[in-house]
């Protein structure tokens, strides 16, 4: 999705309120509203607002942040794998990640 940047006038804003609000949550880009004697404004979707805000706080942990900046650089340099998703509703539903697939990592075989 490309992210898109709105600029429109608190005038017009005001006049077509219900069309902005449509907008920024219909396509999840924000509009900016100017205002000739005053600070601009942005005008975003709740979901838009909330993803922002769980990526700042994300960002918060030096962790976090090495992380990311550390997968992006692989991402960016073509190291990736591409894997299959598994459908938990055909297959094990294991709330810990695990197959049945690789379950003895000792090389021992249990017998059923």
């Amino acid at each position: 999705m490309e992210y898109v940047v709105r600029v429109i006038s608190f005038s017009e804003a005001r006049k077509h309120l219900k069309s902005v609000l449509d907008t920024v949550n219909d396509d999840a880009n924000a509009t900016i509203v100017t205002r000739r004697d005053a600070d601009d404004a942005v005008v975003m979707s709740l979901d838009y607002y909330n993803s922002l805000m769980e990526t700042v706080y994300l960002l918060r942990s030096p962790a976090n942040a090495a992380h990311l900046a550390e997968s992006i650089a692989q991402y960016k340099a073509g190291k990736t794998v591409t894997r299959e998703l598994i459908d938990t509703a055909e297959g094990s539903d294991k709330s810990d990640g695990s197959s049945d697939d690789n379950e003895h990592t000792n090389g021992d075989v249990e017998n059923a």
